[in-house]
């Protein structure tokens, strides 16, 4: 089981430049979750949400939204790394995505992610992660990505 890294604000967060962070828990994407995503999202896409006409699909059953095993990254990196002594934590954009690999419903994925820059900006620092999200057995990752957030003293 993966344990959390913490650190105790900004100076020990930039000391971690470059550092692997490990891998997550692994999360099982339920059919539950990609409904309330196509719910949250109006993406209602067949591939996504009709159990049976999926089953004799492309894929053999229902997959995931891209975007919902992408938005599974922000509670697989709290699972790697929690900042505390910081007064805000705010998503900043993507550089990099792609998506591989889909993910069928009651597969599991997880994180594995490294720390690839940190810099100053104004008031804080700005992190870069590389990022892959994993699919338990599969050859090819679910997704690929370089995601940016920034942190506030």
């Amino acid at each position: 089981m993966p344990s959390t890294l913490t650190v105790h604000g900004l100076d020990e967060l930039k000391a971690l430049a470059g550092a692997e962070l490990g891998t997550s828990d692994w999360i099982e994407v339920t059919q539950d979750r990609i409904n309330g995503f196509a719910d949250a999202t109006g993406d209602h896409q067949w591939i996504h949400t009709d159990v049976e006409r999926a089953a004799a699909g492309p894929f053999g059953a229902p997959i995931a939204h891209g975007y919902l095993t992408l938005a599974l990254f922000i509670p697989l990196f709290t699972g790697l790394l929690e900042v505390e002594g910081v007064s805000t934590k705010v998503n900043y954009g993507l550089n990099k995505v792609r998506f591989p690999s889909p993910v069928r419903v009651g597969s599991r994925i997880r994180l594995a992610a490294r720390l690839a820059a940190v810099d100053e900006v104004p008031g804080g620092l700005q992190i870069t992660v590389d990022g892959t999200i994993e699919i338990e057995g599969a050859p090819k990752p679910a997704a690929v990505l370089q995601s940016v957030s920034r942190f506030y003293a």
